[in-house]
């Protein structure tokens, strides 16, 4: 279903009591209907009548979903509820939502997003599931709403290449993370892609230096790629300092660039690398792990989707 810019949106906007502050701890109730309608619509209503030779249901969806949530979660039900049957898929819709509405803790109200979202992007846009003619739509349509939703609520996360991530700046999400993501989708970057989800999902985790590592491995793949794909040689070993230097004496960047941006090579050479050798490069030794402080952690993973962003950019305009 579209989403409606009603009269009370307006204004609201209008008002300027629409706050652009994102919080992350909680998941609203509000939110937590809306994804349940969202649910109801993409993934489908249960006890409807299906084509007998319809291979998937949405009770067989919800029962997905639910197993994996009671398995990870170590419990037979999610709800507690009586009367629900841990082996019939009729009871996962009701077990599920009963579950989800009320269940405070954040983490698993975005498990349950993140793996119904899932479902949605691979299961239900299949053509003809539920006998639907327009699948892929509905199922497009339901993921782009659960992201309106999400910033709709001031809840700084988004559904994107099939996990949650966390959102700081709207701006920064849209015009580098999103690019970012799009550039890393391609075969060939498939390890850089791979360690910036990774280094979101550490992010939002709260394992801050596992993130800046994953940041500085996604940096490092992406230069390798480059390197592999124009036949420069270069160190499998090499640092990123080492790779930088190869990228721009190769010509990745041409010469009136780097002497325009006269600290174009610094910025590359350091505002990933340092972070992650300074914060989490080496052992911590005895005592408490360093205190990595969010914003440093945020401006690095910000800092890494618009480095990769203009690496492969510069890349692609090569001769």
């Amino acid at each position: 279903m579209a989403v409606i810019d009603i009269f009370s949106k307006r204004r609201q906007r209008a008002l300027g009591t629409v706050s652009d502050v994102y919080t992350y701890d909680e998941i609203p109730g509000g939110l937590r209907n809306q994804i349940v309608q969202i649910w109801n619509e993409a993934i489908g209503v249960p006890e409807t009548l299906y084509d007998h030779n319809e291979r998937e249901t949405s009770d067989g969806v919800y029962f997905a979903i639910a197993s994996v949530l009671r398995r990870e979660y170590s419990v037979f039900t999610l709800s507690g509820a009586r009367g629900i049957n841990m082996h019939d898929k009729g009871d996962a819709y009701r077990d599920l939502t009963l579950w989800f509405m009320n269940d405070s803790n954040t983490d698993r109200a975005l498990d349950a997003i993140e793996l119904s979202a899932r479902c949605i992007k691979n299961r239900c846009s299949r053509s003809y599931y539920l006998n639907r003619r327009n699948a892929e739509q509905v199922a497009n349509e339901a993921l782009s709403e659960i992201n309106v939703r999400f910033k709709e609520h001031g809840v700084g996360y988004q559904f994107l290449d099939g996990e949650i991530v966390r959102v700081d700046s709207q701006l920064i999400h849209q015009e580098a993370v999103v690019p970012a993501l799009t550039v890393l989708r391609g075969a060939e970057y498939s390890n850089a892609h791979e360690e910036f989800l990774s280094a979101y999902e550490h992010y939002r985790h709260g394992n801050m230096q596992e993130a800046l590592v994953d940041c500085y491995k996604c940096f490092e793949s992406t230069m390798k790629v480059i390197c592999t794909k124009r036949g420069w040689h270069f160190d499998p070993r090499a640092s990123a300092r080492d790779l930088v230097e190869s990228c721009l004496t190769n010509g990745l960047i041409p010469p009136y660039w780097q002497t325009h941006f006269g600290g174009l090579r610094s910025v590359l050479e350091s505002a990933i690398s340092t972070p992650r050798n300074r914060q989490a490069g080496h052992g911590a030794g005895p005592g408490p792990s360093p205190d990595i402080p969010n914003e440093l952690v945020s401006y690095v993973l910000h800092m890494t989707a618009a480095t990769v962003l203009f690496l492969a950019e510069a890349e692609k305009n090569l001769s």
